[in-house]
């Protein structure tokens, strides 16, 4: 009998025992490639000895400090190298243990920045349907995800959700892409104003949207247009990067690709790989400089923001992927496994859309190609995959619930940055026999 309160108290776990590189191994002697990192987390694998040699050597000189009492010169050094690695101005960093922290951060900063600047009537937040910003209760209330809001509605903030950018779905036949991003945009700008466009804080989205609907980047100019809208009435632009930065999409800051800098930008997952827990919100200067020249005091905090050793294992991280030039290799073996996942799949008949950006890939599962009908929902194929995948010594990412929240099935690949060809070639082969396996064509 465990005395864990497991997420899902019903299944029964295998027993992880050890990893290296990018497999991992439990009690049974199986052995499993990690082809989504946890939950893109584990960017540089299992077991890796530079990250592993700076938390003893932290733990040896200094584990822990109270930020209320204390700086410490490893958190100095690593909010130095993300503020430097930023773009724009995003150049002061917060440090908390994880994506929703970091979310609820962001959003308590954005309210507090609109009462020191003395517009305290903006209290209101826009975000989108389908999005996930984290399990806390602010995080949950911004999330766009009817099945994980749902039992707690009572308890949440009111939040106001506009249309994705999903081009799969929701383009339009014969809309150009220029036409779409249009039409989002005139959609936020019609919410701003139907609340009132003095009383919104902010605009919150995933740069490329995460685990609710599998790797979605955004269509063409589609942020810039965004930021244009944001700029025009005064609100903030918070863009969730917890499962898409770090180098997940090839670029160490996903919105770089879109050149596009936002106000607020929350971090976490490969910031620290997974061998700390770590996450982090960066603001804008002017933002910052608000706060320091009102009350001097930001009303938030943890017990163990800033963690000396959560520090020096992400500072080890990013070291690492800067002077091992990763970020090329992501861009290299990302575009590998698209182009494998349609030639393996490509004619099979209940495969939907291959996408996403860098080593952050999506595959989107359906009932008929021609109308893209969901499949049964009772039939939880995202399930189904999971299993079957684990059955091929294949850890993958699916979540069922991708068109709305309960139909739509798609799995999530996040393979670590250190990936080889061959490794890409492997993940593809054990995935194809187990789709054939779940959904024989």
């Amino acid at each position: 009998m465990t005395h864990v309160f497991h997420r899902n108290p019903k299944q029964a776990l295998p027993v992880a025992v050890g990893g290296r590189g990018i497999e991992l191994f439990d009690s049974e002697g199986r052995r499993y490639l990690d082809a989504s990192g946890g939950a893109a987390v584990s960017c540089l694998g299992h077991g890796h000895p530079r990250v592993i040699e700076a938390i003893k050597a932290q733990v040896d000189t200094l584990a822990y400090a109270h930020t209320s009492f204390f700086t410490t010169e490893v958190s100095e050094t690593l909010a130095r190298t993300l503020a430097d690695a930023a773009p724009g101005d995003l150049n002061h960093v917060y440090f908390v243990s994880g994506g929703s922290e970091a979310v609820e951060a962001a959003l308590k900063l954005a309210r507090q920045y609109f009462v020191e600047a003395g517009q305290p009537q903006r209290r209101h937040f826009i975000a989108r349907r389908q999005s996930y910003h984290g399990n806390t209760l602010g995080a949950l209330a911004i999330g766009g995800n009817a099945w994980r809001r749902e039992p707690f509605l009572p308890l949440l903030v009111p939040a106001h959700h506009v249309a994705p950018c999903y081009a799969y779905r929701d383009q339009a036949a014969g809309e150009s892409d220029q036409q779409y991003v249009q039409r989002l945009a005139d959609e936020l700008e019609a919410k701003i104003l139907e609340l009132g466009p003095d009383s919104v804080a902010g605009f919150v989205a995933e740069t490329v949207v995460g685990a609710t609907a599998g790797a979605v980047p955004p269509v063409a100019d589609y942020l810039k247009r965004i930021r244009a809208v944001c700029d025009k009435y005064g609100v903030l632009l918070i863009l969730d990067e917890v499962m898409s930065g770090m180098g997940r999409t090839g670029y160490l800051f996903a919105c770089e690709e879109d050149g596009v800098v936002p106000d607020i930008v929350t971090i976490a997952k490969g910031l620290g790989a997974g061998y700390q827990p770590i996450g982090a919100m960066l603001s804008t200067a002017r933002i910052y400089e608000t706060i320091v020249s009102g009350s001097g005091f930001f009303q938030h905090g943890h017990t163990y923001i800033g963690h000396a050793t959560a520090c020096a294992a992400a500072l080890a991280v990013q070291r690492t992927i800067a002077e091992d030039r990763l970020l090329e290799n992501v861009l290299a073996r990302g575009e590998q496994l698209r182009g494998r996942l349609r030639e393996a799949l490509g004619n099979h008949p209940n495969l939907g859309d291959v996408r996403g950006r860098g080593l952050f890939v999506g595959v989107e599962f359906i009932a008929d190609r021609a109308t893209k009908a969901p499949l049964d929902p009772a039939r939880r194929t995202h399930a189904a995959l999971k299993r079957t995948c684990m059955d091929h010594g294949l850890l993958v990412y699916p979540m069922g619930g991708t068109v709305d929240g309960v139909r739509g099935d798609h799995v999530l690949f996040a393979p670590p940055f250190i990936c080889t060809a061959a490794d890409i070639d492997n993940i593809v082969d054990r995935f194809a026999q187990a789709v054939h396996a779940v959904l024989p064509a």
